[in-house]
């Protein structure tokens, strides 16, 4: 590959990397009647997986709780629904070497959803995702060689956001007044509707 050749494939990395940075600006994708409560992050048995730069429990959980704040909280709805994560393993890229050696980073995480009014869970089963680096000039290469730990963690809770954000999004008829009166009747008949709102845990 010459030398302008690479240069052009870093430079539209770069460019990709940057429009997935600045989607938070664009209004966010129809979900119905939705508004964020609980935002509840569990990371104290996330283990890390091979060649890996270690973080606290509480280090994921402060930036996974920011970034997913920062994508469902743009929803305004009138109907609260809790969102729980649990952090199951995870590897920070460590410096190798480049194009050959180069880790990427990646965390593993289960999700659900919980409906405030019915206090139960929206999903039927839990939600696991395994969240690698998007691409761009930096982790092309190999982010443990280019970016910090504390960088590495908050762009694959960014991209943790985004993917909960899209399933949401295709499963938006959990949020349809059909779907939230259909919870309301079966929590009414099975007795278990909360009369308060209580932060679910991550299962």
């Amino acid at each position: 590959m010459s030398v302008r050749t690479l240069a052009a494939a870093f430079a539209a990395t770069a460019f990709l990397a940057s429009c997935a940075a600045d989607d938070l600006r664009q209004p966010p994708e129809p979900l119905g009647d939705f508004t964020l409560g609980y935002n509840v992050v569990v990371a104290k048995n996330a283990k890390p997986v091979g060649p890996s730069r270690k973080a606290t429990p509480e280090e994921w959980e402060a930036s996974l709780k920011e970034a997913i704040a920062a994508r469902l909280g743009r929803y305004d709805g009138e109907k609260l629904y809790h969102v729980g994560v649990g952090v199951d393993a995870y590897a920070l890229a460590v410096p190798g070497v480049p194009l050959v050696l180069s880790p990427k980073s990646v965390v593993a995480v289960t999700v659900n959803v919980w409906d405030d009014t019915a206090g139960r869970k929206v999903n039927a089963e839990p939600k696991q995702f395994t969240v690698l680096e998007r691409l761009s000039g930096e982790t092309m290469i190999g982010s443990g060689l280019t970016q910090s730990r504390e960088t590495q963690m908050k762009n694959l809770s960014a991209n943790a956001a985004r993917l909960i954000n899209e399933w949401l999004v295709e499963n938006k008829a959990w949020f349809t007044p059909e779907a939230v009166a259909a919870r309301a009747a079966l929590a009414a008949a099975e007795g278990t509707a909360p009369k308060t709102s209580a932060a679910p845990d991550s299962n």
